[in-house]
C-alpha cells in the first residue's frame, strides 16, 4: 500500500428538500455570496428562489451570475472574478452541477487573487496560495465536483482543457438532495453515470499496489452505480435508485477510493482533449475512448482487469486475459444499454488524421507527459488509442 493523505472537509447535508437549509450552511462562511449557476433551468424549477429565500432568512446578501457552461470556460469564469470583485463576494456558491460548481471554484481562486491572471494561477505558473469559501447545490450525479479537491476549465481561446487539482478546491458545504437529479434529460443522468464510474476506475486500474480495503470500496461502489444507473436512467423518480448515484457521485470524487493506490486519469485526459476539441458531453467522451483505452492496456496489467471483471460483473473464467477482455466488455456493453456512445463517431464527430494527431498532442501537452500508469503512453501511443476508438 502506497503512502496517502486523506482529507474530506466537505459538509454534506444530504436529503429531500436541503436545499430550503443552505443559508444556514452559508452564514458559517461569510455574509455576501455570488450565485454561479447555468442556463436558467435552477430560474424555472423555482431552486434559484428557494435558495435566495434561505440566504434571506439568514442574513446573507447574494448576487447572481448565470451562464455556465457545460464544458466551463475561463473567459465566462473572468466574467465572474469581475462581478464577485464589484459586488464585494466572501464566499461563492454553485448551483447546479459540475459545471456551476467548477466554474465558482474557478471565480473563488480568481477573486481571491485579483492580481494575478486565472490561467496563470489554474495552469499553477503562478502559485494558488489563497481562495474564497466555495459551496455547492448539487442538482446533478455526475462530477462529484461538490466534494473534490479538482476543477477543469477550457480556455477557448487556446482550445486547450486544464485541470487543477487544490485543497482550495474544496468545497466547504454541500446541499444534495437527490430529488433535484428527477428532471434531467435520461441523456444527462446516463453521462452522469459513466462519470461516476469513471472517476472510480481512473483509480482502481492501478497495478501493483495491496489495497483491499480501497479496493473492496471501489468494487462496490461500481455495483451500486450500475444497478442504481440502469433503473434511474429509466426510471429517474427512483428516489432510493438516485439517492445511491448522488451519494456515489460525492463519494466516487473525494479521493476515498484511491488510498494507499494513487490515481492516473489518462481517459479523463483523452476525454478532455475531445470535449475541448468538439465540445461534445464530457461523460459521453469518456466513455467513447474507454474500450480502446483498456484494450490497448489489459495485457499489461491482466490480473487487475480479471480483477475487476470477477468483483464487478462475476465473471468465473479462471483464465486472466478471458476473464479481463469479458469485463471490458460487459462494461462497453452496459454504456451502451443506457445510451452512451463507444466510440469517438458515436458522439457524431468524425476526426480526420491530422486531427487525431493533435488531438494525441493536446491529450499528452504536446507529447511533453505520459499517460498511465499502467504503461507510460506517448502522443504516439495515445494516437493509436484515438485511431481504435473511432
Amino acid at each position: 500500500m502506497e503512502n496517502f493523505k486523506y482529507y474530506a472537509p466537505t459538509e454534506v447535508i444530504f436529503g429531500k428538500g436541503v436545499e430550503n437549509n443552505t443559508g444556514e450552511a452559508a452564514a458559517k462562511y461569510g455574509k455576501k455570496a455570488l450565485l454561479v449557476f447555468g442556463k436558467g433551468s435552477v430560474i424555472k424549477s423555482g431552486l434559484l428562489e428557494r435558495v435566495e429565500k434561505s440566504l434571506d432568512n439568514s442574513g446573507i446578501r447574494y448576487k447572481e451570475f448565470g451562464g455556465a457552461k457545460p464544458n466551463p470556460t475561463l473567459a465566462h469564469a473572468e466574467e465572474g472574478v469581475k462581478e464577485a470583485l464589484d459586488f464585494d463576494a466572501d464566499m461563492i456558491i454553485g448551483i447546479g452541477g459540475g459545471s456551476a460548481i467548477d466554474t465558482a471554484k474557478a471565480i473563488a481562486h480568481g477573486a481571491a487573487n485579483p492580481d494575478d491572471k486565472l490561467w496563470e494561477l489554474w495552469t499553477k505558473k503562478v502559485p494558488l496560495t489563497k481562495s474564497l469559501p466555495v459551496g455547492a447545490v448539487l442538482t446533478i450525479a455526475a462530477a462529484g465536483s461538490e466534494m473534490s479537491d479538482s476543477a477543469v476549465l477550457t480556455n477557448e481561446e487556446i482550445g486547450k482543457k486544464a485541470g487543477i487539482n487544490t485543497d482550495f478546491n474544496r468545497c466547504r458545504f454541500a446541499m444534495v438532495n437527490p430529488e433535484l437529479g428527477m428532471t434531467l434529460p435520461k441523456e444527462q443522468i446516463a453521462a452522469g453515470v459513466t462519470d461516476i464510474m469513471m472517476h472510480t476506475m481512473e483509480r482502481y486500474f492501478i497495478p501493483d499496489s495491496c489495497c483491499d480495503l480501497t479496493d473492496e470500496i471501489a468494487e462496490g461502489l461500481i455495483r451500486t452505480v450500475i444497478k442504481n444507473g440502469a433503473t434511474v436512467v429509466e426510471n429517474p423518480s427512483d428516489y432510493n435508485a438516485m439517492s445511491e448515484i448522488f451519494w456515489a457521485s460525492s463519494l466516487s470524487h473525494n479521493n476515498l477510493t484511491e488510498c494507499g493506490r494513487g490515481k492516473d486519469f489518462s481517459v479523463h485526459k483523452l476525454g478532455h482533449a475531445l470535449s475541448a476539441r468538439y465540445d461534445v458531453t464530457h461523460g459521453a467522451s469518456l466513455a467513447a475512448v474507454w474500450g480502446a483505452w483498456a484494450k490497448e492496456l489489459y495485457k499489461d496489467a491482466p490480473g487487475r482487469f480479471a480483477r475487476f471483471a470477477r468483483k464487478v460483473w462475476n465473471i468465473a473464467d479462471e483464465d486472466d486475459e478471458t476473464a479481463a477482455l469479458v469485463g471490458i466488455e460487459k462494461t462497453l456493453k452496459f454504456f451502451e444499454s443506457i445510451g452512451m456512445p463507444i466510440s469517438i463517431k458515436g458522439l457524431g464527430v468524425e476526426p480526420a488524421e491530422e486531427d487525431i494527431k493533435a488531438l494525441a498532442l493536446d491529450a499528452t501537452m504536446q507529447d511533453s507527459v505520459k499517460l498511465s500508469r499502467i504503461r507510460p503512453l506517448d502522443a504516439a501511443a495515445v494516437e493509436k488509442i484515438y485511431k481504435a476508438a473511432l
